[in-house]
């Protein structure tokens, strides 16, 4: 047990988290993401039962987003023609600003193809239950200034 971490924050996910370096870039997926096949390259982390929003604002507690690009929040776009509503996306920016001043500025969107492209290349996948469509999130890890 340790103090002042979020309880959802594993043991093997912290590792992961401490492990990455600068620039690296973690996803935190939706039950719908192929998790296993666009991490098979890279680190895949089962948090099955959770949403991604509980798990977004716990990994924000101990990682700092990176502020040499523009967008080191990146959302899958929506498809052109799928009427999906998105409300999932005003929670991620109230968690944003709550933890980086720079809020939904930060937050840039790919292509769901292009997105699957870049999270084949992610240091890791969180997979979660979360049943919310077009709820996936790429986060770029930052410096550590304190």
């Amino acid at each position: 047990m340790l103090k002042g971490i979020p309880k959802i924050l594993s043991p093997e996910l912290l590792k992961v988290l401490c492990e990455m370096g600068h620039a690296d870039r973690i996803v935190i997926s939706d039950g719908n993401f192929p998790a296993e096949s666009v991490g098979k390259n890279g680190i895949v982390v089962r948090l099955d039962g959770h949403g991604v929003p509980e798990v977004l604002d716990a990994i924000l507690t101990v990682f700092p987003l990176d502020t040499y690009v523009e967008h080191p929040v990146n959302l899958m776009e929506v498809m052109k023609g799928d009427p999906v509503e998105t409300p999932i996306w005003d929670t991620y920016k109230d968690i944003l600003k709550k933890h980086d001043d720079r809020g939904e500025s930060m937050i840039g969107q790919i292509e769901r193809f292009a997105f699957y492209e870049e999270a084949s290349k992610a240091y890791a996948v969180v997979t979660t239950g979360e049943s919310a469509l077009y709820a996936n999130i790429m986060l770029q890890k930052g410096v550590v200034t304190s």
